[in-house]
């Protein structure tokens, strides 16, 4: 018989909780009949594979792109050099820019598609006395609407992950409504 640790539990009680919320997600992009796009940078895809581990989601969810690097940022999503140079990549002007370059995704549908962008220092590394470890911005774009919050999350790396896709989950469920 296999043991489970206290940390195996926690880990699947964090990945239920991530489910519930993108289950949540999912009905309300699907109940406003949109689609869901999404750029990813610090969540490496966490935040597309807790959607599409979800039954029925190809129905809403449109796809995404991870955008680790501040090139592909550019060069695919659209954010102007000039952003991330004047404000660096985790920043409200840039993931402002990413999510609005995730709609303009090949395929996604005018009027009718919602996006979600992420950016930030998941560590343990590259922190700064500005930005240290965990700081997170989060973008949301809808029909009629956008908006950006930053957030400062704790623990090891895939704990600012799981909390970034929390927190982006989260706030289509509070801003996006």
């Amino acid at each position: 018989m296999k043991k489970i640790s206290q940390l195996d539990l926690l880990e699947q009680e964090g990945a239920l909780r991530l489910e519930r919320l993108a289950s949540e997600a999912g009905r309300l992009v699907s109940g406003h009949g949109w689609t869901l796009a999404v750029a990813e940078s610090c969540t490496g895809g966490l935040l597309s594979s807790t959607i599409t581990n979800l039954s029925g989601s190809s129905a809403w969810f449109h796809g995404g792109v991870v955008a680790y690097s501040n090139a592909l940022k550019c060069g695919l999503l659209g954010v102007p050099k000039e952003l991330v140079e004047t404000h660096g990549a985790v920043s409200e002007a840039v993931v402002l820019a990413m999510v609005q370059g995730a709609l303009a995704l090949p395929g996604m549908p005018q009027g009718s598609g919602c996006a979600v962008a992420i950016s930030g220092v998941a560590g343990p590394t590259g922190g700064t006395r500005e930005k240290p470890v965990g700081t997170v911005w989060v973008a949301w774009a809808w029909p009629g609407g956008s908006r950006a919050e930053s957030f400062l999350f704790r623990g090891a790396r895939a704990a600012v992950k799981a909390q970034s896709v929390a927190g982006a989950l989260f706030g289509m469920l509070t801003f996006v409504k």
